[in-house]
């Protein structure tokens, strides 16, 4: 990353806050939910095997969410959490665990399709309906994930919602929501294999994926150089966040663009005169009635 003189602001305070992270509460508290989480899901897929025997479940996916909650303790549990409430690269490194790397892990594990799986048909319809809601399309469309995931990065470290957060365990922990599930959306409406029903082509999300690339490059490098940021913590805290976030950003970004890529099957058609033309089409994601009738990827 290129340099640049670091803000004032970072030459005083410290990076950490009395956002928790020392307590038995905030080891117990996270304990508890990710075992919550991984017995809910384990739950449906018994439910899901027992409904269709022949289909079962796939053993990947369920590996997949088993890597989303890992990723998820490393970030919320000891040694990182402490360390994240002292050192802003701590906490740059549980933004990357939280909001890209863990979502990607639980997105892959198709957890819309297993609930329809799981469900009965008529509850299956139920949520058949809400996904195909306008409210569901608005907020699965590629473009208001991206303003959600970048959005709340500008907020969080160009203005004194950090120095906030920090300060005040309930906002700490809704920062930390916000991660996990802007990351989730976004990983979900760009590569997730659960049905979407506004979801675009690859093409077009390859474009959303690559305007979230450049904005996180961007935002890291405003902050490396100290322009316009608002995190009261020492410049080289500042600055070891911001290559934290460039480097494993682009790492997070680029496990994602292999996962869409992934998905991407060209077929050939044919057309009058010499030679074929080729249409990019994606692989078929599951639609939501084949979900209710135990379908789906």
């Amino acid at each position: 990353m290129g340099g640049g003189a670091a803000h004032p602001a970072h030459a005083h305070g410290g990076g950490g806050g009395g956002g928790g992270g020392g307590g038995p509460l905030d080891v117990w508290l996270p304990v508890l939910a990710l075992l919550v989480c991984a017995a809910a899901y384990a739950l449906a897929v018994r439910r899901a095997r027992r409904r269709n025997p022949a289909q079962g479940w796939p053993p990947t996916r369920s590996m997949s969410f088993a890597a989303g909650l890992v990723l998820m303790a490393v970030a919320l549990l000891p040694p990182l959490a402490p360390f994240a409430h002292r050192d802003f690269r701590g906490h740059m490194a549980q933004h990357l665990l939280l909001g890209m790397y863990a979502p990607l892990a639980l997105v892959l594990a198709a957890p819309v399709t297993l609930l329809l799986r799981a469900l009965p048909p008529h509850r299956g319809r139920r949520l058949t309906a809400v996904l195909r809601s306008r409210p569901a399309r608005l907020l699965a469309h590629p473009v208001t994930a991206l303003l959600l995931t970048t959005g709340g990065l500008v907020l969080l470290y160009f203005t004194p919602l950090y120095d906030t957060t920090m300060g005040r365990p309930g906002w700490h922990w809704l920062t930390h929501t916000h991660f996990l599930l802007s990351g989730w959306l976004f990983a979900y409406v760009i590569a997730g294999p659960d049905p979407a029903p506004a979801r675009p082509g690859v093409p077009a999300r390859l474009v959303v994926l690559g305007l979230a690339i450049a904005a996180h490059a961007t935002i890291a490098q405003l902050m490396y150089g100290g322009f316009w940021v608002e995190v009261h913590a020492p410049i080289a805290e500042v600055q070891g966040g911001a290559e934290i976030m460039y480097y494993g950003g682009d790492v997070a970004e680029l496990l994602l663009a292999a996962t869409l890529v992934a998905t991407w099957r060209p077929v050939r058609t044919p057309r009058s005169g010499y030679g074929t033309r080729l249409r990019s089409v994606r692989r078929p994601t599951g639609r939501l009635e084949e979900g209710i009738r135990d379908g789906g990827p």
